[in-house]
């Protein structure tokens, strides 16, 4: 089955009544757990993006203390799974500041991540690699917002 376009999906949601847009909706986040998440971020999140972003922050540091250190492939394995949470909350918001900070925190967490972080090339090309994307989305914010988001991304790669 081929899935609709958006504007054949559009309009025909525009022809459906209050009701049906609810059953609709409830549907689709029973389908999948991450249109439920977006849901969630939509109706509940969305309109305090400051607060949004202390609690994706708060999730990652949760994320990097559950991290098992017997094998060195098992946390590089765990920071790939934190990388993609990281870039599921930023989708949600779809905001260059959200992304922005949300990279730069999960940065610092895996660079402050010793003694595996010196030892793993891997996890140093992912660390690099985050830190031109958290570049790449300063660039986009207000002049202010760039120049204190510089600064921490200056800390960051230079040490």
């Amino acid at each position: 089955m081929k899935a609709a376009t958006i504007k054949l999906l559009k309009d025909e949601l525009s022809h459906k009544s209050t009701e049906e847009l609810k059953a609709l909706c409830l549907q689709l986040a029973r389908f999948k757990v991450e249109n439920k998440e977006l849901l969630t971020y939509l109706l509940f999140e969305a309109h305090n993006e400051a607060q949004y972003i202390e609690n994706c922050k708060l999730f990652i540091d949760q994320l990097f203390d559950e991290i098992d250190t017997k094998n060195t492939y098992y946390v590089r394995k765990k920071v790939r799974k934190i990388l993609s949470s990281s870039k599921k909350l930023i989708r949600f918001s779809k905001q260059k500041e959200t992304e922005a900070e949300v990279l730069l925190h999960f940065c610092k967490k895996l660079k402050n991540y010793n003694p595996f972080f010196k030892r793993s090339t891997r996890l140093q090309n992912i660390f690099n690699t985050q830190l031109r994307m958290s570049k790449n989305a300063i660039l986009k914010l207000h002049e202010d917002l760039q120049y204190d988001y510089q600064l921490e991304l200056d800390n960051l790669s230079d040490d």
